[in-house]
């Protein structure tokens, strides 16, 4: 196999793993949500959310560092230092987790009663020990990825999620059906993490084991402490160098949702009761949250495979193909996101009314879920800057992003509510999307769409339209069968009919055209080469 088939077989890889444990992870909030009630669900969006912050600040950005700097070291010739390098991670990863862990642990309460959730404090600790390990994890999948061996490091992502998924669902019916409180069942739920991490590490640590076998047989060492030839503190400063920007890029997302669960309390209470904003907190941690996740999936999973090659034609200072690759990276995130944001958000509440336990919140996650459609773009921008070096730009525009998230959501809060605070999520995507839009554009010349806009806004009406009037019928038919039978029916309509509206709009008002229909990814072409028949000249 070449190093291109490698690379790309390995980039498949992960991106699968990916896309599985995220599914995974949204499959688990249903479930839960039926069980937590509005104390419950408040508290365990709150724990996730602020697990799920400072994981990205433990991880993100230093495991690929780690990955580039170890697959040097080899391509090199250099195993030594390679050892010498993954033991300086190991070091300070262990430290990190230990140090996250206990602050997390002891500041619970603090930050329980800043948010006025008092009731959070224990889904909070009980989430805290699995911050021990993952940032080991993370370092050595990064190794393991510097080593070209991908598949650990899925088996790794996806175990984490199974066995988190199932025990947080247990744990949490468990103590359902032992009456426990709502704050106690989300601490149960929490505790599923830990569960995961070690399910993950464990996956890790046996492949470490055998890796380590085989490198003895070579007279080769995994982890090399005593090679002084490269001092830690030289180690450090080149990891940090790499990584602190990636790291301050990939906090866009769990920034923006802890910044929501640490004002939504606070901004409201005085408008509303307190019993409304735990509520109102819960629908968009459990079920906005949730739904505005599964958007995001296929679109990045479709763009992943054409960052590298973005990488790499800017690497070469290959105009062309850096124009053509960008082009079609923001035209695969957005045609393949928009329908998918549309239909869930135009039928948002029969998508509630199906899923979650009772009917109030639709307009919340409608306006969080139609907001995806600018983090689709703002992630596929984000990478593309990464591929091009730009990551202290990137880092740059998520700054201004969230601070204007911030700013809006307190500005618009006193008079809209919940809903000005969601509906600046979207602006923060936007504005994040068009400072990265902004940038590319200085470096290369390139249009999404071009004069093909206007047709796509008719088409993305027409589909709007179609999926609100399904949404409508499905609750007008709750009058002639039970609720969420009808909500079924909805969504499967929505499910069938808005795709099949969407993709002759596409191919009949020529968005997408037959003459650049082989520049597309292989699963798109499938889709829309029969369609093609319809398009004439």
């Amino acid at each position: 196999m070449s190093k291109k088939e490698s690379f790309i077989k390995g980039t498949l890889i992960l991106a699968a793993a990916a896309l599985v444990a995220r599914v995974l992870g949204l499959v688990q909030r249903v479930p839960l949500e039926h069980m937590l009630g509005d104390i419950g669900n408040a508290s365990f969006s709150a724990a996730n959310n602020i697990y799920l912050m400072l994981l990205t600040v433990a991880t993100a950005g230093i495991p690929s560092t780690l990955s580039k700097m170890i697959s040097e070291r080899y391509a090199l010739e250099r195993p030594q230092e390679a050892g010498r390098i993954y033991y300086a991670a190991l070091l300070f990863s262990g430290m990190m987790g230990v140090a996250i862990t206990l602050l997390l642990y002891i500041f619970a309460p603090w930050y329980a009663a800043m948010v006025k959730l008092p009731e959070a404090a224990p889904a909070i600790r009980a989430l805290a020990p699995a911050l021990i390990l993952f940032p080991t994890i993370a370092m050595m999948r990064g190794y393991f990825q510097g080593r070209n061996m991908m598949a650990v490091g899925g088996v790794s992502q996806i175990i984490e999620q199974v066995a988190r998924v199932f025990t947080a669902i247990l744990l949490a019916y468990i103590l359902l059906q032992m009456g426990k409180p709502g704050e106690t069942i989300a601490a149960g739920a929490s505790f599923g993490g830990v569960l995961g991490s070690l399910g993950a590490f464990a996956i890790m640590l046996m492949a470490s084991i055998k890796l380590s076998k085989n490198e003895r047989k070579k007279g080769l060492t995994l982890i090399n402490r005593h090679d002084q030839t490269i001092p830690l503190s030289r180690i450090y400063g080149d990891i940090f160098k790499l990584s602190i920007p990636i790291v301050l890029s990939s906090l866009a997302v769990p920034a923006i949702n802890f910044i929501d669960t640490t004002i939504v309390k606070p901004l409201l209470v005085g408008h509303v009761t307190d019993a409304v904003a735990t509520m109102q907190l819960g629908i968009l941690g459990s079920r906005a949250q949730s739904v505005a996740g599964i958007p995001p999936i296929l679109a990045i999973a479709l763009s992943t495979s054409l960052i590298p090659i973005i990488s790499a034609a800017f690497a070469r200072k290959d105009e062309q193909h850096l124009q053509q690759q960008i082009t079609l990276a923001m035209r695969v995130a957005t045609l393949t996101g928009m329908p998918i944001v549309l239909a869930l958000g135009f039928a948002a509440y029969s998508v509630n009314g199906l899923l979650f336990s009772t009917l109030e919140g639709a307009p919340i996650i409608a306006i969080v879920t139609l907001g995806t459609i600018f983090q689709i773009t703002m992630m596929v921008s984000n990478s593309m800057l990464l591929g091009m070096n730009l990551a202290r730009r990137s880092m740059v525009h998520v700054g201004i992003g969230l601070v204007v998230k911030l700013a809006g959501s307190v500005a618009l809060a006193p008079f809209f509510g919940i809903y000005g605070i969601t509906a600046m999520t979207g602006v923060c995507f936007l504005v994040i999307t068009m400072l990265n839009l902004r940038t590319l554009r200085g470096i290369v010349s390139f249009s999404v769409l071009g004069r093909r806009w206007p047709a796509f806004i008719i088409t993305c009406v027409i589909i709007a339209g179609t999926s609100f009037g399904l949404s409508e019928a499905g609750s007008a038919l709750t009058a002639a069968m039970p609720d969420r039978l009808a909500f079924l029916l909805a969504c499967i309509a929505v499910g069938i009919i808005v795709p099949l509206i969407y993709l002759l709009l596409l191919v009949i008002l020529r968005v997408i055209r037959r003459d650049e229909l082989g520049t597309y990814p292989r699963p798109l072409q499938k889709v829309l080469r029969p369609l093609m028949r319809l398009q004439r000249g």
